[in-house]
């Protein structure tokens, strides 16, 4: 039985519209990305081209087949180093299609070297092994110093890492005296020297150091291994050792290390680790002024009558204390006074001037008192004259007087011989008794 095959049965009879290009080339973009979407690729690189752009244009082959690949932003890119002709790489990118040409190819998020996945392996293990010791507990960790004055640093002398660290501590901290501890942070045996240098920096009068409050270790950004002597064990075991609080600060944010897990903390990029190190100066004066205006209004809500009281008593002790003042100086202005009146010169010179005064007194009081002696003796000779003999000589009488003065008052008291004065208005008469 022989079956016709019609090799064209399965075309529609009528006809149906087609699509445009683009409208399949965009059909075929969305199933690759949506089929094969982000994942990791191995190969080599081959027609590098790197654009004025900033992006990167390469061909990624192994020995079937090859890809174009872009990189945008490249030197933005993690690991974008490792990208170079005839290296092997593998890079974490997502599969599309450029619509333009409808060719596909991978857009590349970050690279790294191949055989970087056993590292990885290796830095797991590690990670699990110290982990399990319990290295990495955060009961082990030690609390940072708030103002540290000697601070040490373990990096390599000529990298970046030691410049940005040293003009940020002068900046935040100029109190802050730095201590380089110089080593190598990548090859062969660098590990070991990171090792003792923190071992020898934990012990300073045994090799001539200054005693640091903090240690900061790490280098600058590069590849994983670059930074792979950070993630070996020597180094995490002496981290761990370190009785002075270690600040891990390996690469860039996104690379960590097995020294990051076993250090007191760990910061993102040495420049980082040196801001957390030190308080900002001005930062800490901001602070200081905010926290007290906050207390000030604080105080202002919770205790406005208090305050107002405060005050009063305030005015009220500031016035006391004038008061006081003042009273000191009054009384000091008294007893400078008093000094100066109990001083013998002053005594002396009043005591003069009083018995002036005396003097003066008595004088007027003399003169007052012969006034009125004066007024009476007048009075009384003017009563004399009015009632004593003269007055009856005037009118003609006469006065006879004993020898002895008394005044002859009968004829019977004269005797014979007896010698009598007779006084008269012009004069006195002797006479003798018959």
């Amino acid at each position: 039985m022989v079956v016709r095959v019609d090799l064209f049965s399965d075309i529609p009879n009528k006809p149906v519209k087609a699509i445009s290009v683009t409208q399949l080339v965009r059909k075929m973009k969305r199933a690759v990305e949506a089929e094969v979407g982000r994942l990791w690729i191995e190969g080599e690189v081959s027609n590098l081209t790197k654009q004025g752009s900033g992006h990167w244009y390469f061909s990624l082959k192994d020995e079937g087949s090859q890809i174009q690949c872009a990189m945008f932003h490249a030197r933005n890119r993690e690991g974008s180093e490792a990208l170079e002709n005839g290296a092997k790489v593998r890079v974490f990118a997502e599969a599309t299609i450029y619509e333009a040409r409808g060719q596909l190819q991978i857009i590349v998020e970050k690279a790294e070297r191949s055989g970087l996945g056993d590292l990885q392996a290796r830095f797991e293990a590690l990670k699990r092994k110290l982990n399990a010791e319990g290295l990495f507990d955060a009961s082990r960790k030690k609390d940072l110093p708030v103002f540290p004055r000697e601070i040490g640093i373990i990096t390599s002398p000529t990298g970046a890492a030691i410049q940005d660290i040293l003009n940020i501590l002068t900046r935040r901290a100029p109190w802050v005296q730095p201590v380089l501890f110089p080593v190598r942070v990548q090859g062969r045996g660098a590990e070991r020297e990171i090792a003792q240098a923190i071992a020898k920096m934990n012990a300073p009068e045994r090799y001539g150091y200054p005693r640091c409050d903090l240690l900061i270790v790490g280098r600058g950004g590069g590849s994983l291994e670059d930074l792979w002597c950070f993630n070996e064990e020597v180094v995490a075991r002496a981290i761990a050792a370190s009785e002075i609080p270690i600040i891990s600060a390996v690469g860039h944010e996104i690379d960590f290390t097995i020294a990051d897990f076993a250090a007191d903390l760990r910061a993102p990029t040495p420049s980082a680790a040196a801001e957390i190190a030190v308080p900002d100066l001005a930062e800490l004066r901001g602070t200081l002024l905010n926290l007290r205006n906050r207390i000030t209004r604080s105080l202002r809500h919770l205790l406005r009558e208090p305050s107002q009281k405060l005050d009063t008593l305030r005015n009220d002790l500031a016035g006391a204390g004038e008061a006081a003042l003042l009273g000191r100086q009054q009384l000091l202005k008294q007893y400078g006074i008093r000094h100066r009146a109990l001083h013998p010169a002053n005594i002396l010179e009043r005591r003069i001037e009083k018995l002036g005064s005396l003097r003066k007194h008595l004088q007027n009081l003399a003169a007052q008192s012969i006034s009125r002696d004066v007024e009476q003796l007048k009075r009384l000779e003017n009563m004399l004259r009015t009632l004593g003999p003269e007055s009856a000589f005037k009118r003609g009488f006469s006065i006879t007087l004993n020898e002895d003065g008394s005044i002859l008052r009968s004829v019977k008291s004269a005797k014979s011989g007896q010698i009598l004065r007779t006084k008269l208005i012009d004069g006195e008469i002797v006479s003798s008794v018959r």
